[in-house]
């Protein structure tokens, strides 16, 4: 069982972006930052509903295939479900429709715990208030042997990264400059002692760096 990161950031190394607007919630720079990720058959398929084979099959693909591969539990921050969008909503189910990705639980890090969301495909949403410690016990628990990830957002990575939980780390840096947003790096100098740490570049110019414990 080990604890896994998988992230896509820019060459400045920020994982989130500033130009989202009410007519585009994601906002342009997202787009690009993720771009090769989602260009890739495994993420046509799990996260759009694609199962026509469409999608590249390229080093990005390696990687996007290996994101679902032996994950047991996820745990995420309230931002990746969406929560903050309809906080006021009991019924409402997340931003990810209903045949989310995941596949598996997920622990929702919020400091407003609701009732959990199941989905007919696996995916069981749970709300809760937790140190990273303890929601990281409570995805193991469930994993039965599997690999727990930290989903994000990047806040919930840094807290995770920061105590020392994580074995294995692997960012899609992509060849972009951002400027602004959340920094991955912020308050992790050193980071890289006590990891393995490699690399490998895509064919859309993609760097995938990988930290082994």
């Amino acid at each position: 069982m080990a604890v896994r990161i998988d992230l896509n950031i820019s060459l400045d190394g920020y994982a989130t972006t500033t130009d989202q607007t009410a007519q585009n919630p994601f906002g342009e720079d997202w787009s690009r930052l993720v771009a090769a990720y989602v260009a890739t058959r495994t993420m046509q398929e799990r996260v759009f509903g694609d199962t026509s084979g469409a999608g590249t099959t390229g080093v990005d693909e390696k990687y996007a295939s290996a994101y679902f591969e032996g994950i047991g539990a996820e745990i995420m921050g309230a931002g990746m479900f969406g929560l903050q969008l309809n906080a006021d909503d009991p019924d409402w189910r997340g931003w990810w429709g209903e045949e989310p990705p995941f596949r598996v639980p997920v622990f929702v890090l919020t400091h407003a715990p609701r009732p959990s969301i199941e989905f007919g495909n696996g995916t069981v949403f749970h709300f809760l208030t937790a140190t990273p410690q303890e929601a990281l016990a409570q995805a193991q628990h469930v994993a039965d042997g599997a690999d727990v990830r930290i989903g994000g957002g990047v806040d919930v990575v840094r807290q995770f990264l920061r105590a020392g939980l994580v074995d294995w780390m692997h960012l899609a840096v992509a060849p972009i400059v951002l400027g602004r947003g959340e920094r991955i790096w912020d308050g992790l100098r050193g980071l890289e002692d006590g990891y393995e740490i490699t690399s490998e570049v895509a064919e859309s110019g993609t760097t995938h760096i990988t930290f082994r414990r």
